[in-house]
């Protein structure tokens, strides 16, 4: 009998590697929906959205009755988060600023980031449009990395981020600065991230 053997190719590879990213994308959606409480009918925000990978797994999550606001600064990166809101309802795409959300005040239940804090070069006013943006008790993920000895930092930033990442405990100087309380702390996010949740004290 005549043994058959698959043959690896490019586009196999390039398939698996997408099925490996999208189950990664997953576990972290689910992490975050839990510290978040993602519900149905909850209004959240991604900020730095890029591909929109997590964008579109929040809007499962909040269903038909929520909306996911999702915003990116680049234009090609913003361009396609606006063909991704085209097909769905629940999400709303928003041209991002370097010092605003361009969210609405009060809007959302809660917002994250993914490695998209090390590129404020206005921590302070994006701070501060973050917590406009956020609704009493909202919560705030904040996901990042320390910098890495020897790297670069972005072009703008501070120069106390030290390299390419932010000091978890320079973040949360900045974002208590702001008004915002910590919520939670995790240092075992993935790939050796930390995630920090912030909470805007409800009156």
């Amino acid at each position: 009998m005549a043994r058959r053997f698959l043959i690896a190719t490019p586009a196999l590879f390039a398939c698996l590697w997408a099925c490996l990213a999208q189950d990664a994308y997953q576990r972290e959606a689910a992490r975050l929906s839990t510290f978040l409480n993602w519900q149905p009918g909850s209004v959240v925000a991604e900020i730095g959205a890029g591909q929109g990978q997590f964008t579109l797994i929040a809007a499962e999550r909040v269903g038909a009755a929520g909306r996911v606001y999702t915003t990116e600064l680049d234009a090609g990166k913003f361009a396609h988060l606006q063909e991704i809101a085209a097909d769905h309802k629940n999400i709303t795409a928003l041209r991002a600023a370097e010092a605003q959300t361009n969210l609405p005040p009060d809007c959302c239940d809660s917002i994250w980031m993914r490695l998209v804090y090390h590129h404020f070069v206005k921590p302070a006013e994006m701070d501060a449009s973050l917590f406009r943006s956020l609704k009493p008790g909202g919560r705030l993920a904040v996901i990042d990395e320390e910098p890495k000895p020897g790297s670069s930092r972005v072009a703008g930033v501070p120069e106390n981020r030290g390299g390419h990442g932010v000091p978890q405990k320079i973040l949360i100087a900045e974002l208590t600065a702001a008004g915002f309380e910590v919520a939670k702390i995790s240092d075992d996010w993935s790939d050796g991230d930390y995630c920090v949740v912030f909470r805007k004290p409800a009156p």
